[in-house]
């Protein structure tokens, strides 16, 4: 710290020293002369102090890591324009910062070098600058995965082997492998030996199989739910308990869901891959039939309650034009006759709304055209009553409680 002071010092009186010099030099030669006798102190001190070595190249590696590093990406930038795909310039952004790191590590671990530290704290140093870059990298490497795989699935139409619903699967196994891969890297850095850290694994790894097999049996049953896709993400699924939602993400120990009641729901995978799961975002398309049973009562025109409930599905603008929305006439009801809307919706999130907005104007329409709705009731009818149970005479119960 004394000898920055002093080199700052120095900087200061050779600048003032440089103004008077100029200022009383009368020949160029004489100004040469005097300015190399001003530099000679600062030169003596940058070829004899090593702390103001260190420091300099420190100094001056900020300004020559951000100096290439802007003339390197500038340059890939405008390779980037020529190509008509956008995945170049987001690996450019994602390169970037590890490049500046590493240049801007280099620099400070020479200038480390040059400092008059001792040999342990110069290595803790080294290490830690390292173990640095390390961390920096592995997240570089990861993002690139995700941004490199999210694009083959895009292009699956193409390429077969990384779809949509595999995407997560092949995600997870590749920031697994790039963890090891960091992790392995930081061990070699640190000079501990992995040998020994793999028998106890071995070891171990029987004794957490045997405490863990919940957790194994969830991530085994994750992996399956991933690769054979049964539902993927956004789909609307109902499970055994009547839990309906749309699905928010598939991990490899458990799946979540929104309900409609906006409550997340995370079930362990090793339950639904034991369990019969409905995707009402499956098949063909995403569309969900609703089913709505109408009875009327006997004795109603049929053909005009089949053009209302046509009429009522037609208008309603949450009803899919296509398919078509279509009435039947079910079956003859102990008191009504049963009659059944079928219609669609886009997307199964509609459901709710598409019911109560049917089944208010079927009701209301109803009551317009004095259609009945029937409901259950029964009729009692009696035919006699038991001799103990015959009413007597007021005079004959008074004559009795007076005997009494």
């Amino acid at each position: 710290m004394i000898a920055l002071q002093k080199t700052w010092l120095m900087f200061v009186l050779i600048f003032l020293g440089g103004v008077h010099c100029a200022a009383a030099a009368s020949t160029p030669k004489e100004l040469e002369n005097q300015v190399a006798t001003l530099l000679d102190p600062l030169i003596t001190i940058f070829s004899t102090n090593p702390w103001v070595k260190g420091a300099a190249v420190v100094l001056i590696t900020f300004t020559v890591a951000s100096f290439l590093t802007w003339i390197l990406f500038k340059l890939l930038r405008r390779i980037c324009r020529l190509t008509s795909f956008d995945i170049d310039d987001k690996i450019i952004l994602l390169l970037r910062p590890p490049v500046y790191f590493t240049l801007l590590a280099t620099g400070i671990y020479a200038g480390i070098e040059l400092m008059p530290l001792s040999e342990k704290i110069d290595v803790l140093l080294g290490r830690f600058i390292r173990t640095i870059g390390v961390v920096i990298w592995i997240y570089f490497f990861a993002r690139l995965a995700s941004l490199v795989l999210q694009r083959l699935a895009d292009l699956s139409y193409k390429y077969t082997f990384i779809q949509h619903r595999t995407l997560t699967l092949f995600d997870n196994a590749a920031k697994i492998f790039i963890f090891g891969v960091g992790i392995y890297a930081a061990f070699v850095i640190w000079k501990i030996d992995m040998t020994a850290w793999l028998a106890s694994a071995g070891i171990a790894g029987i004794a957490i199989g045997f405490a863990a097999k919940d957790t194994l049996s969830n991530l085994f049953s994750g992996v399956f739910i991933l690769a054979d896709a049964p539902y993927k993400v956004g789909d609307y699924i109902v499970l055994d308990r009547g839990d309906r939602g749309k699905v928010m993400n598939i991990g490899l120990r458990s799946t979540r869901i929104l309900t409609r009641d906006d409550v997340e729901i995370t079930i362990p995978n090793s339950i639904i891959g034991n369990s019969t799961i409905i995707n009402q975002s499956g098949g063909r398309h995403t569309k969900l039939r609703l089913r709505l049973k109408i009875g009327v009562a006997y004795g109603s025109d049929i053909d005009l309650v089949r053009s209302i409930l046509m009429e009522i599905a037609q208008k309603e603008r949450l009803v899919c034009k296509s398919p078509e929305a279509r009435v039947r006439f079910r079956t003859f009801g102990a008191s009504s006759l049963d009659f059944e809307l079928l219609a669609w919706v886009d997307n199964p999130e509609l459901r709710g709304q598409a019911m109560d907005k049917l089944n208010e104007a079927i009701y209301k329409k109803f009551t317009e055209m004095n259609i009945e709705i029937p409901y259950a009731k029964q009729d009692l009818y009696i035919k006699g009553l038991p001799e103990y149970l015959t009413l007597r005479k007021p005079e004959e119960g008074a004559r009795e409680l007076k005997n009494e």
